[in-house]
């Protein structure tokens, strides 16, 4: 498993972490509104609370996990990860599925993407999986460089056509 920086603590994240945790993810949600706003959802003031409602859902599934990276008792970046059933619609088996990976911009270049991403990788890979699949914006140019340097290769190009 890839380590993070000293100083910081890769762990199962817990319900205390939830509010926390909506806040990266309302800020993955302004991340990819940023990079596409005619594809991604338009953030708004009350992202925050559903992300955090919604990532609390996953902490007591069996077939997800949310993994925190804390630094000085301050959750810096998370990853969630699930397992997802045979899809006829994806012509996919079933897999890990990396869907949300985000580290705060104080925090990157440090190797915590990295041990976040080893940390989701490695239960997906205890629970059987054999492959993990993960979507990335296309003009997110650092988080592709990190899943290639981790052995993901490209496999579809979601495309969009605006009416």
């Amino acid at each position: 498993m890839s380590s993070p920086p000293r100083d910081v603590v890769i762990r199962r994240a817990s319900a205390r972490d939830a509010p926390e945790m909506g806040e990266l993810g309302a800020a993955l949600m302004r991340t990819h509104y940023a990079l596409d706003p005619l594809r991604f959802l338009e953030p708004d003031s009350g992202d925050s609370g559903g992300y955090s409602s919604f990532l609390a859902s996953q902490l007591d599934e069996e077939s997800a996990v949310v993994f925190v990276a804390e630094r000085q008792r301050k959750i810096v970046g998370y990853v969630y990860g699930a397992i997802e059933p045979l899809s006829w619609k994806d012509l996919r088996d079933k897999c890990g599925f990396i869907h949300d990976l985000l580290v705060i911009d104080g925090a990157r270049g440090g190797g915590i993407g990295e041990a976040l991403l080893e940390a989701a990788v490695e239960w997906l890979r205890e629970q059987g999986m054999p492959r993990v699949v993960l979507g990335v914006a296309a003009r997110n140019d650092r988080a592709r460089r990190l899943f290639e340097r981790r052995g993901f290769r490209p496999t579809m190009i979601e495309m969009t056509l605006e009416l």
